[in-house]
């Protein structure tokens, strides 16, 4: 089976951290990913990490795609930062709201992920592919399904020309997204985010933060291995091969994975699909 892979990175902050993310990188490059995708702190707060980064998976000849995201940030800002990746030979851009840093009281100038998209339009035409966020169990601040359905249409209309949706582990809001958002016209590549499971105490904490559910059966079952880190793997592993399995299946044009700045997970689980 020939799968569409993109992969996630974030930036380490250490020397240490940047020499394992480069031996995590050669792994995961044998599984042909499409990109890595690198991320980009709460109003820019990781910029010039994710720069590096990024000139280093483009200098061994792979696919970059970096994380920008708007929310605090200036227009020339941003022009700055789009110039940078154009004179790299970037051609992938995912193009994000972002959170807010604590403290900062000032959102910037440009507010909302489909004003970037416009930017970005505006300023490089069609250089970038540019990537957006979609939520199959809704955005946690969105009024409504319907509204959350309505903003991705306009980053859309901006001129995103596919997305990555938020991870989720119940197959049904994935295939219920997509059928609500092509009946609004809606025609792009919707990506579905996997998150492997390494453990279970780190995945309910950051689900809780972020708005992902994790259904009840899986918790109590998680919650039933205690502290046994085998079992816990081993659940994890076939839960999301099993989700990746239904969702190739059912017409996902590709998975991109969440790895955490980790190989193995995702090596097995890609190796099982195959």
């Amino acid at each position: 089976m020939t799968i569409e892979l993109s992969i996630e990175f974030f930036p380490p902050q250490t020397a240490e951290g940047i020499d394992k993310l480069a031996a995590t990188r050669k792994k995961l490059a044998e599984l042909r990913p499409a990109f890595f995708s690198v991320t980009y702190g709460a109003g820019g707060s990781t910029r010039e990490r994710t720069f590096a980064i990024v000139k280093d998976i483009a200098a061994e000849g792979l696919s970059a795609a970096p994380h920008l995201s708007c929310v605090g940030s200036t227009r020339a800002g941003i022009r700055e930062i789009l110039n940078e990746y154009r004179a790299e030979g970037i051609r992938r851009i995912v193009a994000l709201r972002g959170d807010l840093p604590s403290g900062m009281a000032d959102p910037g100038e440009l507010r909302y992920a489909n004003e970037l998209v416009e930017f970005i339009r505006a300023e490089t035409g069609d250089w970038f592919d540019i990537e957006v966020a979609a939520y199959p169990e809704w955005h946690p601040q969105a009024r409504s399904p319907r509204d959350d359905l309505i903003n991705f249409k306009r980053k859309v209309d901006a001129g995103a020309n596919s997305a990555i949706t938020q991870y989720f582990y119940n197959a049904d809001a994935y295939f219920h997204f997509v059928d609500d958002i092509r009946a609004l016209g809606v025609e792009i590549p919707i990506v579905p985010g996997i998150m492997p499971i390494a453990s279970f105490s780190k995945l309910a904490r950051f689900s809780d933060a972020c708005g992902a559910d994790i259904p009840r059966w899986m918790r109590r079952k998680f919650e039933s291995y205690g502290d046994d880190a085998d079992s816990i793997r081993a659940f994890g592993l076939d839960v999301v091969t099993e989700l990746c399995q239904r969702l190739l299946a059912g017409g996902a044009p590709g998975l991109h994975f969440y790895c955490m700045n980790q190989a193995a997970l995702t090596t097995e689980i890609c190796r099982r699909l195959a």
